[in-house]
């Protein structure tokens, strides 16, 4: 899905798909321990997003629909030329995936 968004979203984004094993430094820094998972950046800038969920440094599963995709990238644009580093998710909770934050060690 997030390949066939990539023209729609030519202005604002480039879509990047990333083998984590190829990356195990940022596989580690990010936590990335379940796949997909979808992490924002602007100018080399690590975007975050508020799910609702403890976690606002990725966005850990599949895309409901891709208008929820569209509509998440549009808001961190927006949200981006105006300084921000964080925004507020337009996804409808019931189209997030629930999962527990693991911290090991802690």
């Amino acid at each position: 899905m997030l390949a066939k968004t990539a023209h729609d979203l030519s202005k604002m984004a480039v879509i990047y798909l990333v083998d984590v094993n190829n990356v195990p430094v940022y596989t580690q820094y990010f936590d990335i321990s379940y796949i997909p998972s979808t992490v924002f950046f602007f100018n080399g800038q690590h975007m975050k997003v508020d799910y609702g969920s403890p976690d606002h440094t990725k966005f850990v599963g599949s895309f409901k629909t891709k208008q929820d995709f569209i509509d998440l990238i549009e808001v961190i644009y927006r949200g981006a030329m105006r300084g921000k580093l964080i925004v507020r998710s337009p996804i409808d909770p019931n189209n997030i995936p629930k999962y527990d934050l693991l911290y090991q060690g802690i």
